[in-house]
C-alpha cells in the first residue's frame, strides 16, 4: 500500500522544466490552482512520496527531475550558512575581536603612555632691582640683600630680606625686613597725615603682635615710641610718614612705618606702603638705613629716574 503526500503546493510536473510552475496537490489529485513560487519550498517532497507523476516523452522527464533535485540542494546549502551566520551573530558581543598581533606588526600594541609634563622655565626678571606695583601706578627699590616676593598673605606686592629664622614667638619663620604696598580702602581720608597717623597702629600689630594668620610671632607689643614724622615726597607727590621703635615680648623688636600718599593713576586713591625691620643688626637684620633709601626711591610708573612733580621741594620734617 502506498502512502499519498499531504495537501499542499507542488511544483507542478506537467509545466515545462524552465516554468518552474507549483501547482495544488489536494491529497488525492492534482487542481488546476497553479502559481509561481514565492521561495523554495523545502521539506515537503520526501525520498519515495510525491504526487503521481505523469508519463512524460522519452528525453523530457529526466531532465526536470535533476532540476528539482538541484533547487532542493541548493536550498539546504543556502538554509545551512543562514542557521550558521544567525549562530555566529548571536555569539558576537558587539566588539571587534582582535587576536594575536596587529596587522603590519610583529608585536602587539600597547596604549601609549601618559605624556609627561614639558619642563617649563620662567623669563628671567628684566629688572631685579625694581618692584612694579602696576595697581598703584608705582615702583619700589629693592636694595641690596632684599628680593622681590613671589607670592605674599594678601598678595601685596612685597619686598623682603630674603633669609628666614625660627620666629622667638609663635610661628615658624620670620624675616628681618618686610615692605608692601597696598591701597587703602578702609576710609575715604583723603589726608596723607591723617592716614599715616591712623595706619602706623596696624602696620605694627601686624609685625610685630598678631600677623595676618593669627600667630603672635614675637610674643605681642610691649611698648613703642614715634621716632620720626613728616611730610616726604614720594613719588611725585606730598606724602607723609610715621615711624615707630618698637619692643617686643621677645625678640629684639624693630622698626616700623607707614607711608601714605596719593596715586598718580586713575582717581588718584590713597596709597600705604608699610615698612618693618628688625633693631638687630648684628643677627641679620638690615641697615635702618634701608627704610630711607626704599622710601626715596619709589618712583611713579613709567617717571625714570626722579620722583619730579608735586611735593618734590617738600622734605621730611624732623622728628
Amino acid at each position: 500500500m502506498s502512502m499519498s503526500p499531504p495537501p499542499g503546493w507542488y511544483t507542478d510536473p506537467s509545466a515545462p522544466p524552465a516554468q518552474h510552475v507549483e501547482r495544488w496537490w489536494d491529497g488525492s489529485a492534482w487542481t488546476e490552482h497553479r502559481r509561481a513560487p514565492e521561495a523554495p519550498q523545502m521539506g515537503r517532497a520526501q525520498p519515495g512520496f510525491g504526487p503521481p507523476q505523469p508519463v512524460r516523452p522519452a528525453g523530457s522527464g529526466g531532465g526536470g527531475r535533476a532540476k528539482v533535485v538541484a533547487l532542493a540542494t541548493a536550498g539546504v546549502v543556502l538554509v545551512a550558512s543562514i542557521v550558521t551566520g544567525v549562530v555566529l551573530l548571536g555569539e558576537d558581543d558587539g566588539e571587534p575581536q582582535v587576536e594575536g598581533p596587529v596587522p603590519g606588526t610583529s608585536e602587539p600594541v600597547d596604549p601609549p603612555s601618559p605624556t609627561s609634563p614639558t619642563p617649563t622655565t620662567s623669563a628671567p626678571d628684566p629688572d631685579p632691582s625694581t618692584l612694579v606695583d602696576q595697581l598703584n601706578g608705582i615702583t619700589l627699590p629693592v636694595p641690596d640683600g632684599w628680593e622681590k616676593a613671589d607670592s605674599t598673605v594678601g598678595g601685596d606686592p612685597t619686598v623682603r630680606t630674603p633669609d628666614t629664622y625660627d620666629c622667638p614667638g609663635e610661628g615658624s619663620l620670620c624675616r628681618h625686613g618686610t615692605v608692601y604696598s597696598r591701597t587703602s580702602t578702609a576710609t575715604d581720608e583723603r589726608s596723607p597725615k591723617a592716614l599715616a597717623l591712623k595706619d602706623i597702629k596696624d602696620a605694627a600689630d601686624r609685625a610685630y603682635d598678631e600677623d595676618k594668620v593669627g600667630m603672635r610671632p614675637f610674643g605681642g607689643i610691649a611698648s613703642h615710641e614715634k621716632v620720626k614724622e613728616g611730610i616726604v615726597a614720594v613719588a611725585g607727590r606730598s606724602g607723609y610718614l610715621v615711624r615707630w621703635r618698637v619692643r617686643t615680648e621677645k625678640g629684639p623688636g624693630g622698626y616700623v612705618q607707614s607711608l601714605a600718599f596719593p596715586s598718580s593713576v586713575g582717581s588718584e586713591a590713597m596709597v600705604i606702603v608699610r615698612f618693618a625691620i628688625d633693631a638687630r643688626t648684628d643677627e641679620g637684620a638690615p641697615p635702618l638705613s634701608d627704610m630711607d633709601e626704599i622710601t626715596k626711591g619709589i618712583r611713579p610708573v613709567g617717571g625714570g629716574e626722579t620722583s619730579g612733580g608735586v611735593g618734590n621741594s617738600v622734605g621730611a620734617t624732623p622728628p
